[in-house]
């Protein structure tokens, strides 16, 4: 095996590959990467059994031919060099690569034990859509979840595709966001609706693959889903389980209904933390003959503070304690001048939303005082 690659394009691949290693003491090469020369294509795989990713790299082939080695040490040569130019070649197991003034060779393991990326059963349907698209739609549902060791199909992403759109929705138990995809934002193959499971690191690592102006295309079976742009395909194994029916806990009647400038809501969350660092508190009161909303928090070894905001408040006074971080979340994943807050009874969920845009909420249960 010999080539020739530019230094920015290999560690690009890494970039995008290195997360999907395993880390394995039974099966020592999966903190390995698959090098792959055939004819003017260079790839570069990763994978910890559960999802596998493979990232093409321009470049030029002198002879084809296997080769895997460390992915840590191989990130951290490519990272240094200093050249643009690198030379790559394998010698039994090992990977040579050299520059007009530096050598390394990276001791390797058969390539033969590497294991063999899955393939999707059914490759003429799809759903394709632009990375920013599918990019922002992760980016505003994952902030609802978390991992779970008691209940793994919360550790997941809801794919919902109905024809005329797609719901992308997380949760932890204590939250909810869903967002949803209309028809004209999307090309379709698929003939039926169907639902699936995304694990929740597979839903990260798109996130990061999926450059925002090309078009990411994606594919299924029973138990597979892969993602496919231009110069990367990442393939994961499906969550199984039953995702929460969460249609009767979406809030439709509110005791008090609030608008606020998102960038000064976000600013007030963030000062209440200062003081809510140990109890994750945050104290908010809705009040409509100021036309503003209070935003507090308190520790008794710290101190309190209270910030009023300038508001649009519908409704009878209210108030409700929720974790500030969990509030905070969906305001910087929006990207709306104004937020809309949807108040209940105390202890009942409230509902958050972008104002004037009904694709996405967040559900936010509030902290029960005794």
């Amino acid at each position: 095996m010999k080539f020739i690659a530019i230094r920015s394009n290999i560690k690009e691949a890494i970039s995008a590959i290195e997360r999907a290693a395993g880390e394995n003491l039974n099966l020592p090469i999966l903190r390995n990467v698959l090098i792959e020369a055939v004819e003017d294509e260079i790839t570069l795989t990763a994978t910890n059994l559960e999802i596998a990713i493979t990232y093409h790299v321009s470049g030029k082939v002198i002879e084809g031919g296997r080769v895997t080695v460390p992915i840590a040490l191989l990130s951290n040569l490519i990272t240094n060099l200093q050249s643009d130019r690198l030379n790559f070649g394998k010698k039994g197991n090992s990977l040579e690569i050299k520059t007009d003034n530096y050598s390394a060779t990276i001791q390797g393991l058969p390539p033969e034990d590497f294991p063999i990326t899955p393939k999707i059963k059914n490759g003429e349907d799809y759903l394709g859509m632009k990375g920013i698209i599918l990019k922002d739609a992760i980016q505003q549902v994952v902030v609802a979840s978390q991992f779970s060791d008691l209940r793994p199909e919360l550790n997941a992403v809801l794919f919902d595709f109905l024809l005329d759109a797609v719901k992308l929705v997380a949760t932890d138990g204590f939250r909810l966001a869903e967002k949803n995809i209309p028809q004209n934002l999307f090309t379709a193959k698929f003939q039926e609706p169907f639902r699936m499971l995304i694990p929740l690191k597979t839903s990260q690592e798109v996130f990061r693959i999926a450059r925002d102006d090309e078009e990411v295309k994606i594919f299924r079976d029973e138990n597979q889903v892969l993602f496919q742009t231009e110069r990367a395909e990442l393939i994961s194994r499906l969550t199984e389980g039953s995702f929460p029916d969460y249609s009767q806990i979406v809030p439709k009647r509110f005791s008090a209904e609030i608008s606020v400038n998102r960038e000064e809501f976000a600013n007030a969350i963030k000062l209440a933390g200062v003081f809510g660092q140990k109890t994750s508190e945050v104290k908010i009161v809705a009040h409509p003959a100021k036309k503003a909303i209070e935003i507090i928090s308190a520790d008794q070894a710290l101190g309190e503070n209270s910030y009023l905001l300038p508001a649009k408040v519908k409704g009878e006074a209210s108030e409700a304690f929720f974790n500030w971080r969990y509030l905070a979340d969906p305001v910087r994943a929006m990207k709306a001048e104004e937020v809309f807050i949807g108040f209940q009874e105390e202890v009942n969920p409230a509902l958050i939303r972008p104002v004037n845009d009904a694709s996405y909420f967040y559900i936010l249960k509030p902290i029960l005082k005794s």
